[in-house]
């Protein structure tokens, strides 16, 4: 049986993220060979994945990137089952860089087939499901192209936007990032009263009717106010339409105009883990 030494059994654990005894073990196993040690370690990963495959995997990190030109930006989330995971430094970093990655892709299936240090990042994820335990998976994944694509990412990676504005102006960057934090906070629905689904309004205007029916109103009355009570819910649940979060009894598109007469917001994304 080869002699282990502790510089192989730190590479590998560099290599793989797996931890010293584990790294020891499969070094072992393979009577000091490198590669096949790897190759040890990803089939542990796999046989925890299959293990784990009907867990849930709602804790995670979502994570918002952008392109270098601002016109193109990636949100994913990186799923696991723990808070205790979503927290450690590490799992953060793969996070942030297979959102990095996930730049170059316009969908979940190619950013999972991608090269990843010379493994796919399927395999990197099945890999990192044995180190650590859990199920770890790429859950959202949404992109974003406009003529100025800015993001947030709320404290703890558990929510992240992107904005996309009509164009490139001075003050675009600021403007994208207070956006995004109002879609963070407030979740709207759509970007607009054009994004709202049909089936959406007609269960808003059914409940404010049955509100007014029990308020006493005269049925031939339910329409006509049923109606407004449509466009407080525009209002309420439109970005475009919400009131400025940090303004003063503005819309956020009123805001978004006094950085520039012409900017509009034109489209979002937003990911938010648990929801």
């Amino acid at each position: 049986m080869a002699k282990i030494s502790a510089a192989e059994v730190n590479k590998l654990r560099k290599a793989t993220g797996a931890g010293m005894m584990d790294c020891k073990k499969a070094l072992v196993e393979v009577d000091g060979d490198f590669d096949k040690a790897i190759e040890v370690l990803r089939k542990k990963g796999q046989k925890v994945a299959a293990k784990r495959a009907d867990r849930e995997s709602s804790e995670g990190a979502a994570i918002a990137k952008v392109n270098g030109d601002n016109t193109k930006g990636v949100v994913i989330s990186l799923n696991c089952e723990t808070d205790f995971v979503a927290k450690n430094e590490d799992f953060v970093a793969l996070a942030q860089s297979l959102a990095e990655l996930a730049l170059d892709y316009n969908t979940k299936e190619k950013l999972l087939a991608a090269d990843y240090k010379g493994i796919t990042v399927q395999d990197k994820l099945t890999e990192q499901t044995g180190v650590i335990g859990e199920k770890i998976e790429i859950g959202a994944f949404k992109t974003l192209q406009a003529p100025f694509v800015g993001s947030y990412i709320h404290a703890g990676n558990k929510i992240a936007v992107l904005t996309g504005l009509s164009a490139n102006v001075d003050g675009a960057d600021e403007a994208a990032k207070n956006v995004s934090m109002q879609a963070a906070a407030m979740n709207p629905v759509a970007l607009n009263e054009d994004g709202v689904d049909q089936t959406t309004i007609d269960k808003e205007i059914e409940i404010a009717k049955d509100q007014l029916r029990q308020e006493g109103k005269p049925e031939e009355m339910l329409d006509k106010i049923a109606k407004g009570k449509i466009q407080r819910f525009f209002k309420d649940n439109t970005l475009v339409n919400q009131d400025y979060i940090k303004g003063n009894k503005e819309s956020v598109a009123d805001y978004v105009k006094s950085v520039d007469s012409q900017l509009e917001v034109i489209a979002f994304e937003r990911v938010a883990l648990g929801e």
